[in-house]
């Protein structure tokens, strides 16, 4: 069992434990630094741009983003497991990261919200076939006590593209570019991002086998812990809806247009900052509880964003929160994973993963949306936030 680190030497162990990390994890994170610098101009600027156009609302928003996250999670699964069986991952990380980049500005030309639905799941299509292929690259070249910090780093730097986007659209916006040209200015990231991804180098299996079960034939099911955990992660799923509703929220209580990038960056910028800390912190003490905290975290948030008597002022500090509860749960979840799935069998794991949550994702959404549109923010929040206290209940219970 590794030795408490004291406070004074916790700066400098974090230091080494970067320093060690392999080429591929931090190519991998510049990949998606750029690439969600692109992403997150866009993402925040849906709502007011869904708002122009005719027939849109808060329940053409949830199909959008619900549809959109359930064709990419189908071919996560489709492309883990290729990427398995032939051996060779970096092919499918380029078509995707190429399909996003070519497909995202031309929201830019929409006339309807059909065509935004179109291209949304275009720009998801490529997640679909990048996703898993690039998590289990990341996984395999890592040791074992490294697979926290690794995913931790990655979703740091692509938070960090998450915080530039946002503060790029505020910036345009504030200078009164229009709302439609800003989609154009993704293909100049997006354009980084492809001449920075052929330099990912594909990466062998390194790192040692993720159980000590010996490897599952072709189709075989998953180990049984794994299952567990899947399971309790898509209960929590049906009720983390697009993060879009944060954004909705803060229109609906009259937070400025300016601002909405503002309050996006912001969960962003914590999620940023936490990312490598709180991953690294699993390596050490265990992910099962902090998963936990961070759905418990998120059940408050939702609680409080649903409260008829919410002050604008109150959203920076859920924001805030909602970046923190980001920061302890998303690289720590692909990291239980990793030490849940055997080593040959990665690409498959990341593709169950990511399928139960984009397709957990449409109903949530959908339902979210409903709810909003029928009986107003406080029973929509009720519901996301009442899923993710039963799933950190069960988790935080239940045995490997």
């Amino acid at each position: 069992m590794s030795r408490p680190i004291g406070a004074a030497s916790w700066p400098v162990a974090m230091l080494s434990a970067l320093r060690a990390l392999p080429r591929t994890v931090w190519l991998l994170g510049c990949v998606s630094l750029l690439n969600d610098a692109a992403s997150d101009l866009v993402y925040p600027l849906l709502p007011l741009y869904l708002a122009t156009l005719p027939g849109a609302g808060a329940q053409a928003l949830g199909l959008i983003e619900g549809c959109a996250e359930a064709v990419a999670s189908l071919l996560k699964l489709a492309s883990g497991v290729l990427a398995d069986r032939h051996g060779s991952a970096r092919p499918w990380v380029i078509g995707g990261y190429g399909l996003a980049a070519l497909t995202r500005p031309l929201i830019a030309l929409a006339s309807g919200w059909p065509m935004v639905l179109a291209l949304r799941v275009g720009d998801r299509i490529g997640k679909g076939l990048r996703s898993s292929p690039r998590d289990a690259l990341l996984a395999r070249s890592v040791a074992p006590a490294q697979r926290g910090l690794a995913f931790g780093v990655h979703r740091a730097m692509d938070n960090a593209g998450a915080v530039a986007g946002p503060l790029l659209a505020a910036a345009l916006l504030g200078l009164g570019v229009p709302l439609r040209e800003l989609f154009l200015w993704t293909a100049l990231p997006g354009a980084l991002t492809l001449w920075l991804i052929w330099r990912v180098p594909e990466t062998p299996v390194i790192a040692a086998p993720a159980s000590t079960a010996p490897a599952p034939a072709a189709g075989a099911p998953l180990p049984p812990a794994l299952r567990r955990y899947l399971a309790i992660y898509a209960l929590f799923s049906l009720g983390n809806a697009s993060n879009l509703f944060l954004l909705w929220r803060a229109h609906e209580l009259g937070l400025a247009d300016a601002a909405l990038p503002l309050l996006w960056a912001l969960v962003s910028a914590v999620a940023m900052l936490g990312s490598a800390p709180l991953s690294g912190l699993s390596d050490r003490i265990g992910r099962r509880q902090l998963i936990a905290g961070g759905w418990t975290l998120f059940a408050l948030v939702y609680a409080l964003l649903g409260w008829p008597g919410l002050p604008p002022a109150g959203l920076w500090p859920l924001a805030a929160l909602m970046g923190l509860h980001l920061a302890a749960t998303e690289g720590t979840a692909k990291a239980l994973v990793t030490d849940l799935a055997p080593a040959a069998d990665l690409g498959r794991a990341f593709g169950w993963y990511h399928l139960i949550s984009g397709l957990c994702l449409l109903p949530a959404s959908w339902l979210t949306g409903t709810l909003w549109a029928a009986h107003g923010a406080p029973l929509a929040c009720a519901w996301a936030g009442g899923c993710a206290l039963l799933a950190a209940t069960l988790l935080a219970f239940t045995k490997h």
